[in-house]
């Protein structure tokens, strides 16, 4: 008898029909005579609506507030999905996460989920039961609720399937898998039967909203295989695993954009060490992430351009921050709203030489210029104009084959 964890994400519970659609799915798996555990997130938007609200209420409302009031949406879904179940003839009930209790370390509204109680829980399963348990969220060493990010149920269900020990999780949401790339954006993408998860967690990192890169980053720690399919149409989905066995050779996997990247540019600099330090020091200590960058260093090496990429969310506060920073100096600064990154990824591309070249080259062929560059063993990233992203993912999604 497998034991096997389902997830339900905001759209697949968005309304009483959809509730009592994915019981039907929950059903199918438990007809199967396997070992059923669920995870559900909030309705579609209601999450949302709560932050709103805490947004009326105050401008600096209470974080540890922020947690209790956005964790009671996945109380709501919970309860109408294991009463549905009821009234189909199964023995269900609905868990919150500090009945069980899941623990958790690290700051409101930020947390990660660091172990389960898993024995009330287990004995449950084991009398023939469906738990049904809240997402996105846990408790403190202080009694506190805790949440663990937005479209963190992911990493609730990955979590529970390593302490229950589950032989499957399955992730339902409203895409049919994962695509080589954003298939709204380019009608020629095609879904990924495998993926290794270096691969999918870059991909979630740099644009891809399918899975949340902590939730990928939780399933690789502890070697857990996730498939991700849709609640809305009965199709395969995408395995996401660390496995080699049955892998294509194919070089590049998928292809990455991003929507709100904002580019700084900090010319004349005065070069000396720890120039750098300095200037970011601010900003991370503001929760400011810093992504792409590039220095260059002038001929009589006194002076130096800087530049990096950051969200187009954070520009006004880093901004602010630079100009108050009395640690540098520099000639001028200039900001840029309107870039976005594009990203190939793939393992096959570290043992295939000429990447780069075919990537550049594809990109000047349709006359997109290159702003920055970034690259890692399994990816490169450009920065390019907002006006070119969907002409640089159709070029390059052709070049390599994915179409």
């Amino acid at each position: 008898m497998k034991t096997i964890v389902l997830k339900f994400g905001g759209t697949s519970v968005g309304t009483i029909d959809r509730i009592k659609k994915i019981c039907k799915i929950i059903a199918f798996y438990k007809k199967k005579r396997n070992r059923v555990l669920v995870v559900s997130s909030a309705m579609s938007g209601v999450t949302n609506d709560l932050v709103n609200k805490s947004k009326l209420i105050s401008n600096n409302f209470d974080i540890a507030e922020y947690d209790v009031l956005v964790s009671t949406g996945e109380q709501v879904s919970c309860a109408l999905i294991a009463g549905r179940l009821k009234h189909d003839g199964f023995k269900s009930r609905s868990w919150t996460s500090w009945q069980l209790p899941i623990s958790t370390e690290g700051p409101h509204a930020g947390a990660r989920i660091s172990s389960v109680r898993v024995k009330e829980l287990n004995n449950y399963i084991k009398k023939g039961g469906i738990p049904i348990i809240t997402g996105f969220q846990g408790i403190n060493n202080k009694l506190r609720i805790t949440t663990i990010g937005r479209s963190g149920s992911d990493a609730t269900a990955i979590m529970l399937a390593k302490f229950i020990k589950a032989d499957e999780c399955i992730i339902y949401t409203d895409v049919d898998g994962v695509y080589t790339t954003d298939p709204r954006d380019y009608k020629k993408a095609r879904k990924i039967k495998k993926i290794f998860y270096d691969e999918m967690l870059e991909m979630a990192s740099l644009g891809s909203k399918v899975m949340q890169p902590t939730s990928v980053q939780d399933a690789k720690l502890n070697n857990i295989d996730i498939k991700v399919k849709s609640s809305f149409i009965s199709r395969s989905g995408t395995l996401i695993t660390g496995s080699k066995k049955s892998f294509s050779n194919q070089i590049i996997t998928g292809i990455s954009s991003t929507k709100n990247d904002a580019k700084i540019t900090i010319v004349g600099v005065k070069d000396k060490p720890g120039i750098a330090a300095s200037i970011f020091r601010p900003l991370s200590k503001n929760l400011i992430n810093v992504d792409m960058v590039v220095q260059n260093i002038s001929q009589n090496g006194k002076e130096t351009d800087l530049t990096f990429t950051i969200k187009a969310d954070d520009l006004k506060k880093t901004e602010k921050l630079i100009k108050k920073n009395k640690s540098i100096s520099y000639k001028k600064i200039s900001f840029d709203k309107n870039v976005s990154k594009v990203s190939i990824i793939g393992v096959g591309m570290i043992t295939a030489p000429g990447i780069t070249y075919r990537m550049f080259q594809a990109l000047a062929s349709k006359k997109i210029n290159i702003l920055v560059i970034s690259t890692s063993e399994i990816k490169i990233s450009v920065l390019v104009s907002a006006k070119n992203v969907k002409k640089a993912v159709a070029v390059l999604h052709k070049e390599f084959k994915l179409d």
